[in-house]
């Protein structure tokens, strides 16, 4: 099976980049880099409930579009990067506090200037909670300074 890796990357390093980000606060942990699918969990807690005690949709969206852009990155050469320019998800089963959810995202389309993601979120009793779809630009690395 070919892969769209073209970086060479280990969960552990992907993991080590998260605290100090959005992924770091809500817990989100890769958990597998296999030949075309990143997969990450996350712990479904206070910081992501909405006020009926499931889990908010826009928490969902935020894993989606950090596994997403942190795959396509993973497809480019040094010196590209990935931005999100648009996403979408459509929500079908709550899911209640205190569950882990598994998130599997695979490429739809991996051009030069734009890329797509799915990404679907699966309940601890594998059911699934969120299917979403990513579009990347891919731009260059911005120069520091």
């Amino acid at each position: 099976m070919s892969t769209p890796w073209k970086r060479p990357a280990t969960v552990e390093a992907i993991n080590a980049r998260m605290p100090g980000t959005v992924a770091g606060l809500l817990g989100i942990r890769i958990t597998e880099l296999r030949p075309d699918v990143l997969v990450a969990e996350m712990p479904v807690d206070h910081r992501h409930l909405q006020p009926q005690g499931i889990l908010h949709g826009g928490v969902s969206v935020v894993l989606a579009e950090t596994l997403g852009t942190l795959a396509c990155v993973l497809t480019l050469p040094e010196g590209m990067t990935a931005v999100g320019i648009e996403v979408n998800a459509n929500h079908v089963a709550a899911v209640r506090g205190g569950q882990t959810v598994t998130a599997e995202c695979r490429p739809l389309h991996t051009g030069r200037q734009t890329q797509v993601w799915q990404t679907e979120i699966r309940r601890a009793d594998g059911k699934l909670a969120c299917v979403s779809r990513l579009t990347c630009a891919v731009v260059k690395t911005a120069a520091e300074g």
